[in-house]
């Protein structure tokens, strides 16, 4: 697809937010502080490692883009913690609920609608850019990062997850394609990858994924001064419906070594 095509079919497929399934699961289906709040526990609980690698409490001050808004955990957390916040996302869903909840919260900030592709933003007008899971949507990762970089002061930082290439569910599922990845062929990401990432009500996977190993995000980071890059994140294991090994149990050795998810630390 074309990029506008992508960004169209994006619009469309993120209007429900990501994390609507766990809020679901969760029995939250109203936006009240008390709902939110609730989502926002159980949401840090699920990905404890996630304020470690966006540090909000260094954001104090500064002017901070986030890509990709969801259901606006992080966002909270960035505004909360007295950062001059700015949100993008391509679809309105994310951004109504952001400001939402800014406006709830009687935070400032404000989300806006737009695509990543072509950042609405003036160039080194951000001290911090975050954007966990949304580069690797859009059909153009380095074209995201590149304006991750532009839109950053000299000695700004980004913070940048994206889905890993060879991290231990694409081994099992798709070895094939990993093996072939891992020799330097490049082929398509089929229907059942993009689904076990993200799928909507509907069952429906993201219009677009890609998969990145550290060496080419290193490489699409190659304009920073500084990069680091750390894995994380996994399933539980489990077999015929059982939960063997509960996932919080993994998250420092399986998760850290073969973990589903990079993320990048990047200084300009």
């Amino acid at each position: 697809m074309s990029s506008p095509a992508i960004d169209a079919a994006n619009a469309a497929f993120w209007d429900e937010l990501c994390g609507s399934s766990f809020a679901r699961a969760l029995g939250i289906s109203d936006r009240s502080a008390a709902s939110l709040g609730r989502f926002d526990r159980a949401y840090l609980d699920l990905y404890p490692y996630l304020l470690r690698h966006v540090p909000v409490h260094t954001m104090r001050g500064q002017a901070v883009l986030e890509i990709g808004l969801g259901y606006g955990t992080l966002s909270q957390q960035i505004a909360a913690g007295g950062a001059t916040y700015t949100g993008l996302d391509i679809a309105a869903g994310p951004v109504d609920m952001v400001n939402h909840r800014l406006r709830m919260a009687g935070l400032p900030g404000k989300a806006i609608q737009g695509s990543m592709l072509e950042c609405p933003l003036p160039g080194a007008s951000m001290d911090c850019v975050a954007s966990i899971g949304c580069f690797h949507h859009t059909g153009n990762l380095q074209r995201c990062i590149d304006e991750t970089f532009r839109v950053l002061k000299p000695g700004g930082r980004a913070f940048i997850m994206v889905y890993n290439r060879f991290s231990y569910r694409q081994w099992l599922r798709w070895p094939g394609a990993t093996l072939r990845a891992a020799i330097g062929s490049t082929g398509t990401v089929g229907d059942a990858q993009r689904k076990a990432y993200d799928a909507n009500a509907a069952g429906d996977g993201a219009p677009e994924t890609v998969f990145t190993s550290i060496a080419e995000l290193r490489s699409m980071l190659g304009r920073f001064a500084q990069v680091s890059i750390a894995r994380e994140n996994c399933d539980h294991v489990t077999l015929r419906g059982r939960t063997l090994v509960p996932r919080n149990a993994l998250l420092g050795t399986l998760g850290r070594s073969i973990g589903l998810d990079l993320y990048a630390s990047a200084t300009k």
